[in-house]
């Protein structure tokens, strides 16, 4: 089942009685945020012009020596609601290490088995970001779902190149449901990469009759590592703010290398014979990654599956992980709450 949901409201009657809430009625984006994408579009775009013209081997040496810093802005820009609690996990699991963190907020239940989860899949182009960078927004979503949170903190590249981090999400998903929760508890959440994580994490259930998650939301989901669907919807005419998709393709390769764009596990297929969880999308309708999301929509309702596509009107990639520069991303982030707790399984006496 496709489900489009565009900024004006939702298919199928008044938007108040749609179970995922009003999305608002202005067809444009804030003020604020398309003062704030115009900023960064004259920030950002000279430096990434600047890493598109230089050899892979500085670009890589660059991302290395400014990746703390980079880091360090995204956490202030994006700090974790207030009592938010962190564990952080190190253990060895199936010949691999399991690293991460269990963000719950001070609305959210202790994470125990038998309670539903989240579990999150940071983006950045395999090069960047933590569960650190991402804490403020995994916070505020298991806040309003009161669910705690998984974040997985896997291996980047230039250092560890593909397939490192798929393998090391497909082990950390199996490590939860080693601890005893159960396949349908678990809510698979990503933005940009790791929506490309996510996706093989299912492929990769289904090849080894691995169960399925209940459901997912992903935040301008990468879906071609290639970052040919990027690059094609750029010179459509789409100019994001944040991202050149050239660089952006070149910034990728880092991790990808010589990986066979046709693998299964870099275009990842999705088929009818697979179950697959409900699906919330969301992304910026300003953003290059559109066309990805859009793709990773389509694959899933090709396969059978439902999904809920929505694009948020003058915004950029992942929007939702900076609620100080964008007034609409805590507005997305609790509509993406509001279809994590409708889509729950149902309980019943013998489950609980």
């Amino acid at each position: 089942m496709s489900v489009t949901m565009p900024a004006g409201g939702v298919p199928g009657g008044p938007a108040e009685d749609h179970p995922f809430g009003r999305l608002g009625v202005d067809p444009h984006g804030s003020r604020r945020s398309r003062a704030v994408n115009a900023y960064l579009a004259r920030v950002t775009w000279p430096m990434m012009l600047a890493a598109r013209r230089s050899h892979p081997r500085v670009t890589a040496q660059m991302i290395q020596r400014t990746r703390p810093g980079l880091n360090r802005t995204i956490e202030r820009l994006n700090p974790p609601p207030s009592g938010t609690q962190v564990g952080l996990v190190r253990e060895t699991f199936r010949g691999g290490q399991i690293r991460g963190e269990w963000v719950t907020g001070r609305r959210a239940a202790d994470p125990r088995p038998g309670t539903r989860i989240i579990y999150y899949l940071h983006g950045s182009g395999y090069v960047v970001c933590s569960p650190r960078t991402h804490r403020g927004l995994v916070g505020r979503l298991g806040n309003l779902t009161e669910l705690s949170a998984f974040s997985l903190d896997y291996r980047l590249g230039p250092e560890h190149p593909w397939p490192c981090a798929g393998n090391d999400a497909i082990r950390g998903y199996r490590w939860l449901l080693s601890q005893g929760y159960r396949a349908e508890d678990i809510v698979i959440a990503g933005d940009s990469a790791g929506g490309h994580l996510a996706l093989d994490i299912l492929a990769v259930n289904h090849a080894t009759r691995t169960p399925q998650p209940g459901s997912m939301v992903l935040f301008s989901p990468l879906y071609d590592p290639t970052f040919d669907l990027a690059v094609d919807n750029q010179r459509s005419g789409v100019h994001d703010p944040i991202i050149n998709a050239i660089t952006a393709r070149k910034i990728l390769r880092l991790y990808t290398r010589t990986a066979d764009p046709d693998h299964p596990r870099m275009r990842i297929r999705l088929t009818p014979e697979m179950t697959l969880p409900k699906t919330l999308i969301q992304y910026g309708s300003l953003e290059v990654m559109g066309a990805d999301a859009r793709a990773t929509h389509d694959e899933i309702v090709g396969a059978g599956g439902v999904s809920v596509i929505q694009a948020w009107p003058d915004q950029g990639h992942v929007f939702q992980l900076m609620p100080r520069l964008s007034s609409e991303a805590r507005q997305a982030v609790e509509t993406a709450a509001r279809f994590i707790t409708v889509t729950a399984p149902i309980r019943t006496e013998s489950a609980s």
